[in-house]
């Protein structure tokens, strides 16, 4: 009970598996001439942009376009090297690895009843819900997303040292397939879905030979388990990494899942990720565990403290947002103006 509220230090209470990374790194160089984002109207008036930064409890903000930091500052005693939680920002890097697992042919589509990886639950009724309708948070899960009440879904998942057995007491609130309901529940059966498919291999290891490791990221990173003996990844949240590797994530979707010379995840997986397409009873602003702006124009992955890596194709620009808090700032409107401004 003393932890009542998610914290972006959460990393040091929970037990975790190390991804690590490669000994050659990816470095994003420094603009040549770097364009300082414009100042804010803000309650304040004209406020420096630094400032209002700082203000909203945000510890790290990245601006880095073609290829290049045209902006990187970090507030409240976080640096480079500072570990911050992702939160729901891994729900998308969680999709990423449902795309490379069905490319490999572990998991056969995303019309697969999950059922053929968690058979516990069929006396639950989740015979009709398949891999898409959790992509798509459409499987009418029963789950409250409250993190402050102690005998919610969401703390027992993110507190309670038994994933495995908190799963197998789901229910089902609506039909699957007929409306979209943001829950985390729905993106920790796709992590169990994905541990039974990798059978001998960890959530953690994958991650790391698929993507950690190809993409040269400056730092190990680690994800938080439910436990520490044969722990669960809290797929729904929880890795812990630096905001220049989150970066390199956006800027593996920007270039349609190729890295470099290398495709890292299959281009038809970002595509459909990332692609407005309300056809199956799906949100206008959501597909496969990424949020989207109007029109798809631009998607972005998103954390509940305000953690955000937001990608925009057209002006190709990665913004990454890390925080404390929201400050009730509405930091996707912030950043598309940001983006908007290069």
């Amino acid at each position: 009970m003393y932890y009542n509220f998610a914290n972006i230090t959460d990393h040091r209470i929970f037990p975790y598996r190390t991804i690590e990374t490669s000994s050659s790194a990816f470095i994003f160089p420094k603009a040549r001439r770097p364009k300082q984002p414009e100042n804010i109207d803000s309650d304040k008036g004209n406020e420096p942009f630094d400032s209002y930064l700082e203000r909203t409890k945000t510890v790290a903000f990245l601006v880095i376009q073609d290829d290049s930091i045209q902006y990187e500052k970090y507030f409240n005693k976080y640096a480079e090297e500072s570990i911050v939680a992702s939160f729901s920002m891994a729900k998308s890097i969680t999709s990423m690895l449902i795309g490379i697992a069905i490319e490999e042919g572990k998991i056969q589509s995303v019309d697969e009843p999950i059922t053929h990886y968690i058979p516990e639950l069929k006396p639950n009724g989740f015979d009709a819900v398949t891999i898409k309708h959790l992509l798509q948070m459409t499987s009418g899960l029963d789950f409250n997303e409250s993190y402050t009440n102690p005998f919610g879904h969401a703390a027992t998942f993110y507190y309670g040292t038994n994933l495995r057995k908190a799963i197998t007491k789901l229910k089902l609130k609506d039909t699957p397939g007929e409306k979209f309901d943001y829950t985390s529940g729905t993106t920790q059966l796709l992590g169990l879905v994905l541990e039974r498919a990798l059978r001998t291999q960890t959530v953690s290891s994958y991650l790391e030979e698929k993507i950690w490791k190809p993409l040269g990221m400056e730092y190990d990173a680690t994800w938080s388990l439910d436990r520490k003996k044969d722990g669960l990844e809290k797929t729904f949240c929880c890795l812990n990494a630096r905001a220049r590797d989150f970066a390199k994530l956006g800027r593996l979707y920007l270039h349609n899942g190729k890295w470099n010379d290398t495709q890292v995840i299959p281009e038809r997986w970002v595509k459909a990720s990332t692609k407005l397409d309300t056809t199956e009873h799906s949100a206008p602003f959501y597909q496969y565990q990424w949020w989207l702006t109007k029109n798809a124009a631009q998607f972005y992955a998103q954390g509940i403290l305000g953690q955000y890596i937001f990608v925009d194709p057209d002006k190709n620009l990665i913004i990454v947002r890390l925080g404390e808090k929201t400050s009730k700032v509405n930091w996707v409107r912030f950043i598309a103006q940001v983006a908007n401004s290069y």
